[in-house]
């Protein structure tokens, strides 16, 4: 019975510890994205679409300047025709820079899982880069812009279409 006290202790105490150097928070904005055909399919309809985003983050302090920023957000991207909307659960893993105690630079990758009809030509899991700007209003709340660029064709081999997806998202949060 002590192992176990003195166990449940040395976890409580490290998740103190651990808490010291970390944020969390949530954040929500608007999305305007729009799907890069390879030139050949230039002749295809379509248009940007305009979504929004919400989803929650984690910051823990890596350094005075440097943070590293987890998190899972849901995201309607795509374009605005029916059969190119593309609503995704995103995983980006963020590297932030802080320049000053209101403005930090943001860099990292992203994975992205579908989040709706899994056979309908579009691949299920995509990968891309996302990089942005984060400036703080009060201590707890605060404005970001970041831009997501598409690594690999959103779209299955045997469509023989290509493109990628590029995002940009306006975003308002709250770090608690």
């Amino acid at each position: 019975m002590k192992k176990t006290i003195l166990f449940f202790a040395f976890i409580l105490a490290s998740f103190y510890g651990f808490s010291q150097n970390s944020v969390y928070g949530v954040r929500a904005g608007f999305n305007i994205s729009d799907l890069d055909f390879e030139d050949q399919y230039d002749y295809l309809p379509h248009t940007h679409r305009n979504g929004f985003m919400i989803g929650f983050f984690g910051e823990y302090k890596l350094s005075n300047v440097i943070d590293l920023a987890p998190e899972i957000q849901f995201s309607a991207e795509g374009s605005k025709q029916e059969e190119l909307r593309i609503n995704y659960i995103q995983l980006p893993v963020l590297f932030k820079f802080n320049i000053t105690n209101n403005f930090a630079f943001a860099v990292g990758p992203q994975a992205s899982l579908k989040a709706h009809e899994y056979e309908d030509g579009v691949k299920n899991f995509t990968y891309s880069g996302v990089a942005g700007v984060d400036f703080m209003i009060t201590d707890e709340f605060f404005l970001d812009f970041r831009y997501k660029y598409g690594f690999v064709n959103l779209f299955d081999d045997e469509l023989g279409v290509e493109a990628t997806g590029n995002t940009m998202q306006i975003g308002f949060g709250v770090k608690f």
